[in-house]
């Protein structure tokens, strides 16, 4: 746990790769050619193959790149469970289980920021070797604490990396962890605040929480459709249960939609990335947290 955004937890993967190394991005957003930006500011020259995982091709398609990667290049496979702009969730342990069939050693590392706490994830089960999370979404903080959570695997690979990564590095953490301190300054009062949280979380029960997310998810679908509106993610198994995002029809203009319903219903919805903010939006669901649409 380091006082940071979900941004720094990213950046604590270095603590596991080479600087020729290469990564492999599963991409259903726009996540990755900013990350791959970021890589290459911090020395990463392998840099990250970003590869779109259409719904139709699956995790076959998956395989067929990782069949091609005779000589193990690819160091890591890095996936957004629940990707915040489109509304898509990947299937993790579809792609777990490809990697097994081949037998390929990379890492996976998922992205759970807008899942952890308000959908189904599972780290061990699963086998995810990181799993990156932070304190702003499901588990009702503001912005301002991350994690991982890390496999041995993981764990080994750090032990050997030569990436830079000063304060982003594992082991100092690790180091402090054993006495119940931190190496550097902590955020104490998100602490608190988490700590709070989590009773919240466990008053309830995960089941409930996730069913409570699906059916508020599964009311914004409807109003869309009502309304005649596409949602971007095309899969029913794969929609999210915390982010819903729509296309704003021909001949309209999302960013003045946003701003006409910011006006007249005090309600913030989110808009896309890159080159489709005019045409689509999203509406989020983090319930007893916050309503980021």
């Amino acid at each position: 746990m380091y006082p940071s955004s979900g941004t720094g937890a990213w950046r604590r993967l270095w603590s596991t790769r080479f600087p020729r190394a290469t990564v492999f991005g599963v991409r259903d957003g726009p996540l990755f050619p900013a990350l791959g930006a970021t890589s290459t500011k911090d020395g990463l020259s392998g840099g990250i193959r970003a590869w779109k995982l259409a719904s139709r091709r699956g995790a076959g398609e998956l395989e067929s790149q990782l069949n091609s990667d005779r000589g193990h290049d690819i160091k890591a496979v890095l996936v957004v469970h629940n990707e915040t702009s489109t509304g898509v969730t990947s299937r993790i342990a579809e792609l777990r289980r490809v990697m097994n069939r081949v037998g390929h050693p990379a890492l996976l590392i998922v992205d759970a920021i807008s899942s952890l706490g308000s959908m189904n994830y599972r780290h061990d089960e699963w086998e995810v070797d990181v799993t990156i999370a932070a304190s702003q979404k499901g588990l009702m903080n503001p912005p301002g604490l991350s994690f991982n959570a890390v496999s041995r695997k993981a764990l080994l690979a750090n032990k050997t990396a030569k990436m830079p990564r000063s304060y982003w590095d594992w082991q100092g953490m690790l180091k402090s962890g054993e006495t119940g301190f931190f190496p550097y300054t902590p955020a104490t009062n998100l602490i608190y605040g988490l700590q709070e949280a989590l009773q919240m979380i466990l008053e309830e029960g995960m089941a409930n929480i996730f069913g409570r997310h699906e059916r508020h998810a599964k009311a914004v679908r409807e109003a869309a459709w009502e309304w005649g509106l596409e949602i971007v993610c095309s899969v029913p198994q794969e929609y999210s249960s915390t982010v819903t995002a729509v296309f704003i029809p021909n001949g309209h203009d999302a960013d003045h939609l946003r701003a006409t319903i910011l006006d007249h219903f005090d309600l913030s919805l989110g808009p896309a990335w890159e080159n489709l903010q005019a045409k689509f939006s999203a509406s989020g669901i983090w319930d007893t947290s916050t309503i980021s649409c």
